[in-house]
């Protein structure tokens, strides 16, 4: 196999793109490879090192040449590693001699090269994908004065809900039902509990799930007494009737992401809080704080959010609800699996590649990613700028976006803008009923490409949705998903590894998963030039977007392309690299990211083995009341359904 450049793709200039149902755009999937190489070793290198090379991969062969005096070593990579192979991998990747040229092998055979390094296209770039504010004209719609402070937003928003309902199913109460934010508002209201007695079994039970036998590792950080305190004052608050809001009381978990005192910010790594350390409230954090939200701690992550199954080395590898053996997804994993387990109603995560809405999927509960710039970005980890954004994990849509409502507003005055600040509608959700006419945009071939089980569910619950409101579904293309998915990974690799560059100076490697080194090296092979291509191709697809958002309100999808898949030990020291699971598992979510729309997943069923499968629903920019609009539509239908 020698070394050559790959011919790159020539794209059609996006005004000669059919993006209709009838289109020729070929629909190209994911194409995963490891790779295939042969080396030589010197004669004199002896056989105990050659040997080294012989590690338990998919194929390998070795064989000794008396002819030419030297070794031959050939290695085909599978494309899951954990474990020794892993760490060889790494080891491979850092190499000076190897390195390199794996890393040409790895671009090159994952199709980098064709589809974006050396492609042609005339589009200019787009480095952040910062939507200029438009009118809307949504339905059933209440616009929010600016200048309103996070609980009076908060009060709002529960203005706007519908009256409650209990859910009786064949005359008897769910066995387990997710507590809302209302019924601790309402109990606490009362006097029937208070935040304290909620506090101290919830301590209780967090330290039972992080230890044996659950060792559920939903956290990486908890302060009990912190809890407590926070607890303490909100009852007071309550005993004397001046609650701040209805999130008073109310437990929420932060991502360790996002910078939460009295708390360091790991990013789930060992090392990042030794070099940044935390020195106050991220913006959305502040917010929720100054409602009298009781924050509980820090969830689990993928370390430095670089992968998908939730599974970190360091604290834990973040197990699944709905079953133990099942990884939870990442990188928010903590933050979903806790709000799945029901130790709190809401968490907050951030999602730069799907990271909110890919484990509110596989655990079952909500997952709402805003428009980029519509939540300030202030204190949180500066590893991906133009494509992450805080986001809800939460039980109901109800719930996420009366903390959508505490968290959404103006940016801070540190954080200028050179666009207008957008206006803030919320959705009359007593009115939901009333909305009409909304079409939905589906990609036969897109929509398809993933599990029987997802596939059907899926395609149910749009029907049911269709049929009980009236909504239209209409079939359409979007060309190039592919490079899409290509163009952002090169994308959060090279913002990740800028952001890091001058803590990844004085690193000892030692220090990091082995999962995550294979990442850093990788996101260290992208050039400036490969950038610049990616965000020439995110102007693509902001253009064709833009096009479709002409014919419809939403485009509709499956949230991920598989369910939780099982946790190995082999990856439980060393994490894991899976790259088929985890392109199945971001197929849907690169457009939410990369061109920075809104974005909400909504659980919808369960596979054959009763695992979680979630429906998603992507808007145009500052579509978010539309958005949650759709999203309490199917949470209406399902429950109608049950």
């Amino acid at each position: 196999m020698g070394l050559f450049r790959a011919r790159g793709v020539v794209y059609k200039p996006v005004e000669n793109v059919d993006l209709g149902p009838d289109s020729d755009e070929f629909y190209l999937q994911a194409n995963v490879k490891g790779f295939d190489f042969q080396f030589h070793l010197p004669s004199y290198t002896s056989l105990s090192i050659a040997k080294f090379f012989m590690f338990p991969v998919k194929r390998h062969s070795f064989a000794y040449s008396l002819i030419t005096e030297t070794i031959r070593v050939r290695v085909q990579y599978a494309p899951r590693m954990a474990g020794f192979l892993v760490k060889i991998f790494a080891w491979f990747l850092e190499s000076r001699v190897f390195g390199t040229f794996l890393l040409y092998i790895l671009k090159r055979n994952n199709l980098i090269h064709k589809l974006v390094t050396n492609a042609e296209l005339k589009e200019s770039p787009v480095y952040v994908p910062m939507h200029p504010f438009e009118e809307l004209n949504e339905q059933e719609v209440k616009h929010i004065d600016s200048g309103l402070s996070p609980s009076e937003q908060v009060q709002q928003a529960i203005n706007c809900l519908p009256l409650p309902s209990e859910k009786i199913v064949n005359g008897l109460k769910p066995s387990f039902r997710r507590w809302t934010i209302m019924d601790y508002y309402k109990a606490y209201s009362s006097g029937e509990i208070t935040p304290c007695m909620v506090a101290e079994q919830l301590v209780t039970a967090i330290r039972e799930s992080s230890s044996p036998p659950m060792d559920m590792a939903f956290f990486i950080n908890y302060d009990a007494e912190d809890i407590l305190r926070q607890a303490k004052e909100s009852t007071r608050r309550y005993g004397r009737g001046e609650p701040i809001s209805a999130l008073d009381g109310v437990p929420i978990a932060i991502k360790d992401e996002i910078d939460c005192s009295p708390y360091p910010t790991t990013g789930g790594t060992k090392w990042l809080h030794k070099f940044r350390s935390c020195k106050g409230d991220a913006c959305c954090v502040m917010r929720l704080k100054s409602c009298g939200a009781v924050i509980i701690g820090k969830t689990n992550m993928h370390e430095l959010g670089a992968g998908t199954s939730g599974i970190n080395p360091h604290y834990g590898a973040t197990r699944n609800p709905y079953n133990p053996g099942m990884i939870s997804g990442g990188s928010s994993s903590g933050s979903a699996a806790v709000v799945a387990a029901g130790l709190c109603p809401v968490a907050l995560g951030v999602d730069g590649g799907g990271s909110v809405r890919m484990p509110a999927a596989l655990c079952g509960v909500v997952g709402f990613k805003p428009t980029f710039g519509r939540v300030p970005h202030s204190g949180v980890l500066p590893l991906n700028w133009t494509v992450g954004m805080v986001g809800v994990l939460a039980g109901t849509i109800e719930d996420a976006f009366i903390v959508y409502a505490a968290i959404n507003g103006p940016l801070p005055s540190h954080e200028t803008s050179a666009i207008p600040l957008p206006k803030v509608y919320f959705p009359l959700l007593q009115s939901t009923n009333s909305v009409s006419n909304v079409i939905l945009a589906r990609y036969g071939e897109w929509f398809s490409d993933c599990g029987d089980d997802i596939r059907t569910c899926c395609s149910q619950a749009l029907h049911q949705l269709s049929e009980k409101f009236g909504w239209k579904t209409v079939d359409v293309t979007i060309p190039d998903i592919e490079s899409m998915r290509l163009a952002h990974y090169l994308t959060i690799g090279s913002e990740c590894t800028a952001a890091l560059s001058s803590y990844l100076e004085k690193l000892d490697n030692a220090e990091s998963g082995w999962d995550l080194r294979v990442a850093l090296c990788v996101y260290g092979s992208f050039s400036g030039e490969e950038y610049i291509k990616a965000q020439k191709l995110r102007s693509r697809q902001m253009q064709f977007h833009r096009n479709i958002f002409t014919k419809a309100d939403v485009i509709v999808t499956p949230t991920v392309g598989v369910t939780a898949y099982p946790i190995f030990d082999d990856a439980l020291k060393t994490g894991e690299l899976d790259y088929i699971n985890g392109a199945a598992l971001v197929r849907y979510q690169i457009a939410g990211n990369f061109l920075g729309l809104p974005a909400v997943s909504v659980p919808v069923g369960y596979d054959k083995n009763g695992l979680p499968i979630g429906l998603q629903f992507i808007g145009r920019p500052w579509s978010e009341p539309t958005l949650i609009h759709i999203a309490y539509a199917m949470q209406l239908t399902l429950a109608i359904l049950l």
